[in-house]
């Protein structure tokens, strides 16, 4: 296992781009579920956690698809899935408009942070998030992206617009094509920063060695919404296990399941349940 993440992070360092693997469309089946998901859920743990706990609940056999939050909004919109589990507010907004999905429920969040090294050659430790990426701008100094068209990326391009800075094409900034995961292992190597949700930096944060140097800012936090696909526009999807997922994700069971996540570890859940919430308490324009 550690020679072949060295080398999958040998191989994100040499090329800096990443093509996410197409997914194939499958037939509807009654006793299973294919849930399109994120790589944040993957690598922070939190999608075992979820789907095990409703496989068991349901009896359905769950498969889960994972891959940026683009790809993933794209591949439902082919109804290559049953249901959705993303964190692309804006971008969820349009597909549900496009009549991709039946309805779209918040489910839980956590917030974004930014990382980088001990050293902070940029200065950027307790800075609203824009000012500490307009000093890395400044500063030219290394920092890694996903560069995958993920919710995450999504949200590190608008925070860079904030900063009123345009990263690509610069020298000191790197685009992964990777997910999460090794797109820190790269900023590791680098001694770079980078920008994460906290859930999967916690997971990974020992063997990383970055530490957060940005967190709190209420612009980051990382919302996640439920979405089943519509089957009346793809009438192959098991239109049924879709919405019985949707539906115990933001009940109170699977809400519990969220809560607990993580406290063991951490001493801290590494996500929110957020069902009762209102998206407009947690979004910062």
């Amino acid at each position: 296992m550690i020679r072949l993440t060295r080398l999958l992070v040998a191989a994100a360092l040499a090329a800096f781009v990443g093509v996410p693997a197409p997914a194939t469309a499958q037939p509807s089946n009654s006793k299973e579920i294919i849930i399109l998901t994120t790589t944040t859920t993957q690598d922070s743990g939190i999608l075992r956690i979820l789907t095990d706990a409703f496989a068991k609940k349901s009896g359905l056999a769950v498969k889960p698809i994972v891959a940026g939050s683009g790809d993933i909004l794209k591949q439902g919109a082919r109804g290559e899935g049953d249901v959705l589990l993303t964190h692309s507010p804006a971008a969820e907004k349009e597909w549900m408009a496009g009549g991709n999905g039946t309805s779209r429920r918040l489910v839980m969040y956590n917030d974004f942070v930014i990382i980088g090294p001990e050293a902070d050659p940029a200065k950027i430790k307790g800075l609203k998030a824009a000012d500490a990426l307009r000093r890395i701008g400044e500063a030219k100094v290394p920092f890694v992206s996903r560069g995958d068209q993920s919710g995450t990326h999504v949200r590190e391009l608008a925070m860079w617009k904030r900063a009123a800075i345009d990263p690509k094409g610069q020298s000191w900034y790197r685009e992964t094509g990777q997910g999460q995961g090794l797109t820190m292992d790269v900023a590791a190597q680098f001694q770079g920063y980078a920008f994460t949700d906290r859930g999967t930096y916690l997971v990974h944060a020992k063997r990383i060695g970055l530490p957060i140097l940005v967190e709190g800012d209420p612009a980051l936090y990382n919302i996640y919404h439920v979405m089943p696909v519509n089957p009346a526009k793809f009438p192959k999807v098991n239109a049924s296990a879709g919405q019985a997922f949707g539906d115990w994700v933001v009940a109170p069971e699977g809400q519990a399941v969220i809560a607990e996540f993580g406290k063991a570890e951490y001493g801290r859940s590494l996500f929110v349940p957020a069902a009762s919430m209102r998206e407009e308490e947690l979004l910062v324009n």
